[in-house]
């Protein structure tokens, strides 16, 4: 099992129209192909204006190709540029982590 968790910083003011426009157009396409989030969460303490959320993958194959499928659906093509148009993201972090052994098992996310 693979963890991708991302953190992103949002320009401060934004993180309401940010969620907006993720929910509306980013949200269903990357769940099309990513399944549900194991978290998807953001801050109310320490790093203020920042978003985490974690996706669950069987291994780096299954995530390189869910995430390539994703990248050609014209949805998620249409959200990214939307995003980047706005000008919400400052910064984005990606930290690809494996559960330890003496963890409770992650249920399997429906795709």
């Amino acid at each position: 099992m693979l963890l991708d968790v991302r953190t992103y910083k949002i320009k401060p003011g934004c993180m309401a129209p940010h969620l907006a426009l993720y929910e509306r157009l980013g949200y269903p396409a990357q769940v099309r192909y990513l399944g549900e989030p194991l978290c998807y969460a953001n801050a109310e303490s320490g790093e203020m204006n920042s978003i985490v959320h974690i996706w669950v993958y069987d291994s780096a194959a299954d995530r390189e190709q869910k995430r390539a499928r994703m990248m050609q659906d014209q949805e998620w093509k249409n959200y990214l540029a939307e995003s980047a148009k706005m000008g919400y993201v400052l910064e984005q972090k990606t930290s690809l982590m494996t559960p330890v052994s003496f963890a409770p098992p992650i249920p399997p996310r429906k795709v």
